[in-house]
């Protein structure tokens, strides 16, 4: 004969098996600020704000990159010739990818094969694996590059060139040059748009953004900003607005893509030079190495939500989400 469960002990083995059940909170996403003189990486949580961690890397770390798969970060490490890989669930460097020579930006591949990183003292832009067995190919381009991105597809890399005021476009495939464009003086950044039809360069001393049409590797519009020093550049999920860190003028400047006119500012931080935004758009990141500080911005409010002290000089901000979860087939 079975006894009924008095209510008292069912109250207790429910409550029981809830907290066995009860899964503990997600983790939040954070932002990674590379701190060039400080060599190391600040971790900021996007819930709080606040510093969670400081992760030590290499030497001048600079450009910022994550994985497709969503567990590395890569990070130029320009005084040790490499690329450092950050594990995002441990929070840790776990290894060094040789480079070349003074790596500034790096990329990484579609597929996440491949890294692509412009080496700012030799004028090449470098393709090395991500396993660091090999260089895949090392292409010369413009005098003194920095900004380095991949156009969606992973077809074409644009390289811009700091002295020679011009962007190289690279054949991934051929491994080879293709083609040169000038730009404004002295370009910095180059972001491609979603669909990768369009790409926007930072001109610091010429004050513009320029417009590229990419399936014709030319410029189409010029978006003239003033003398406030234009850098870091970041594109929203829709297209349709870009975003400009403005180094001499502490603010970012937000265009519309569709009219390519300026159409508001915020003042952050001294010399914003990287920025980022978060997957849907709504939160934006500046890297503002006159004041050692990462700004935080509502762009739905269009207002400063945060000032967060972070380490020397950092030149790069990158939105990383929890890592997901290992295959079980990878334990």
């Amino acid at each position: 004969m079975t006894r009924p469960i008095p209510p008292a002990a069912a109250m207790l083995l429910a409550g029981a098996l809830a907290a066995c059940t009860e899964r503990a909170p997600a983790p939040d996403a954070v932002v990674y600020a590379s701190n060039e003189r400080g060599n190391s990486i600040t971790v900021i949580s996007t819930r709080t704000n606040a510093v969670v961690d400081t992760i030590p890397v290499g030497r001048r770390p600079r450009g910022l990159r994550l994985s497709p798969d969503g567990r590395r970060v890569y990070v130029a490490l320009g005084e040790d010739d490499a690329v450092g890989v950050i594990d995002v669930a441990r929070r840790e460097m776990v290894d060094t990818i040789p480079a070349g020579i003074d790596p500034e930006q790096v990329v990484v591949s579609p597929d996440g094969r491949t890294l692509y990183v412009s080496n700012e003292k030799t004028n090449m832009a470098t393709a090395v694996a991500v396993d660091g067995e090999r260089i895949i190919f090392a292409v010369p381009v413009g005098v003194e590059p920095e900004g380095i991105a991949a156009s969606p597809d992973g077809r074409k890399l644009y390289v811009t060139a700091e002295t020679d005021h011009n962007v190289t476009v690279i054949d991934v495939q051929a491994g080879k040059e293709i083609g040169r464009f000038p730009v404004g003086a002295r370009p910095r950044w180059v972001a491609f748009t979603s669909d990768g039809a369009r790409a926007y360069v930072s001109a610091e001393i010429g004050g513009v953004v320029s417009v590229i049409d990419v399936a014709r590797d030319r410029v189409i519009a010029t978006i003239a900003v003033g003398d406030t020093k234009p850098v870091g550049v970041v594109i929203s999920p829709d297209d349709k607005r870009v975003y400009v860190a403005e180094g001499r003028g502490a603010r970012v400047i937000f265009i519309d893509a569709t009219t390519n006119t300026v159409v508001d500012s915020i003042a952050v931080g001294k010399r914003p030079w990287g920025i980022a935004l978060s997957p849907d758009g709504e939160r934006l990141y500046t890297a503002d190495g006159g004041t050692n500080t990462v700004t935080v911005i509502d762009i739905p409010r269009r207002q400063v939500l945060a000032t967060v002290a972070v380490g020397e000089k950092p030149y790069d901000v990158l939105y990383v989400p929890p890592a997901p979860p290992v295959p079980s087939s990878q334990r």
